[in-house]
């Protein structure tokens, strides 16, 4: 019976699909099957229906995806609904639900990875800006330590201390000696210091210093050299620059000394104390004794350095001191001078405006030359320096008023050397007369604002410099 009830079913579902399929062909549907009892045919017809609703609504829902099936043909078609029908292996859920949860993981992941490169993005933050803060830090405090270095130890401080610096010292070895003698900051800085301006002609020998020095006045008294023996401890040091003439040696004795600055151009005018002192170094000043004309015969003779000064010592011995260097400076050049044929005050003369007029060692031999050149034509030298010295005053411009002052120091008006020196020029200023760099220039002219200095053989060329360099005609014109 059960058999039996088993085979109906399965006939009623194959006679069910078979309507279905015909009624999809329009086929019409015979009454071969309504055999059966009224209740049968009336329940099959009902199953019938519903299960041709389904089929028919599932059709005009998805009309394409049903056409697909229904052409698809052998094993593919197999596959095809077995992919999304069948389980899968592992927890008996379909590829799509699979394809879900895949896309989830990987959403997550890289939700994960983005939270985990903004957590990287501020420690990098964090650690730049740590490095930066520390790296300002750092060289805010190495600028201040720098810039504390070059200054003076106390300036304050004049008292004096006795420094030895031995043979054979290395620029680094003099640093820590200066440091450890308390007249310095640091050696480490004065060590840079000393290679940054090229000073490596330091001389062994006993010095005195002070802890209100410049690390330039320092470097200066180690280039002339100590003596060799320690010496009493002076009360005071003066130093006298380069470019210096008798008026601002004045004030800088009475500004480091008791003297007072009127005494000392007083005895710059005695003769009686000009003769003592060519007698002493006859060779010296044997052609500053025949000059003519000249405001002080000892100008240019009071070598530019640093000088011991002692309460108890007179001023005459002080300038003393300031003409034996001279002496000692220019004596290895004496022979040079001679084989010239020129004299120790035309010599002086020249190095006094180079000194001015040039800074860099080059420039100063070029523009030597230049003044040789316009001697050699008979030309004046128009150097503003002596228009200055002339006027007696420190200014800046010079003006075509200026270029009229009747004074033997006019070199604008007159020819030659002058009646003698306008300052107290540098060794290396001298050496650049003695060893001009030849040229054909006749004119030069210096751009204040950088250093530079231009040379040109004719007054055009010259003229054009002027504009370009001093009056600055081109760039205002460009502007």
């Amino acid at each position: 019976m059960a058999e039996d009830n088993q085979n109906n079913q399965d006939h009623s579902n194959s006679s069910f699909k078979d309507q279905v399929l015909r009624s999809l062909r329009g086929e019409e549907i015979g009454n071969d099957d309504s055999a059966s009892s009224e209740h049968n045919a009336q329940n099959l017809s009902q199953h019938n229906e519903a299960e041709y609703n389904r089929t028919y609504r599932s059709q005009e829902e998805e009309p394409i995806k049903l056409d697909e099936e229904m052409h698809s043909v052998g094993s593919r078609s197999a596959d095809h609904h077995s992919k999304r029908v069948e389980p899968t292996e592992t927890g008996g859920q379909p590829e799509s639900s699979n394809s879900n949860q895949n896309n989830e993981n990987d959403n997550g992941n890289k939700r994960t990875r983005k939270r985990e490169d903004r957590i990287v993005s501020r420690i990098v933050l964090i650690v730049a800006s740590v490095l930066i803060l520390v790296i300002a830090i750092f060289g805010f405090t190495f600028y201040k330590y720098v810039n504390a270095g070059l200054q003076p130890l106390d300036k304050k401080n004049t008292k004096l201390v006795q420094v030895h610096i031995p043979e054979d010292s290395s620029n680094k070895k003099i640093a820590n000696i200066l440091e450890d003698s308390k007249v310095i900051k640091s050696g480490l800085v004065f060590n840079y210091y000393a290679k940054f301006k090229n000073l490596t002609d330091f001389q062994a020998g006993y010095y005195q210093m002070a802890p209100d020095m410049t690390l330039d006045e320092i470097g200066a008294l180690l280039r002339e050299g100590g003596t060799a023996e320690p010496t009493q401890l002076a009360d005071g040091k003066v130093t006298i620059p380069e470019g210096f003439d008798i008026d601002k040696i004045g004030d800088a004795i009475e500004k480091n000394t008791d003297f007072k600055k009127t005494q000392f151009i007083e005895l710059m005018k005695d003769q009686a104390f000009f003769d003592k002192m060519k007698e002493k170094y006859p060779e010296l000043l044997a052609s500053a004794a025949e000059a003519s004309g000249v405001r002080y015969r000892l100008e240019g003779y009071l070598f530019p350095a640093t000088y011991d000064y002692y309460k108890d010592a007179k001023l005459e011995d002080f300038v003393d001191q300031m003409i034996a260097k001279s002496n000692s400076v220019i004596e290895p050049y004496i022979p040079m001078i001679h084989a010239k044929g020129m004299t120790i005050q035309q010599v002086l003369s020249l190095a006094s405006l180079v000194e001015k007029e040039g800074v860099r060692e080059e420039d100063r031999k070029k523009i030597a030359q230049v003044f040789f050149n316009r001697i050699a034509a008979n030309m004046p030298l128009q150097s503003d320096i002596s228009i200055l010295y002339a006027l007696g005053e420190h200014k800046e411009v010079v003006t075509f008023k200026d270029l009229e002052v009747d004074s033997p120091y006019n070199l604008y008006k007159n020819t030659g050397y002058g009646p003698g020196p306008f300052n107290s020029p540098s060794e290396q200023a001298i050496n650049a007369v003695l060893n001009p760099i030849a040229n054909d220039f006749l004119y030069f002219v210096a751009d204040i604002s950088t250093g530079n200095v231009y040379f040109s053989e004719t007054y055009e060329q010259h003229q054009e410099l002027v504009d370009k360099y001093v009056n600055k005609t081109e760039t205002e014109k460009s502007e």
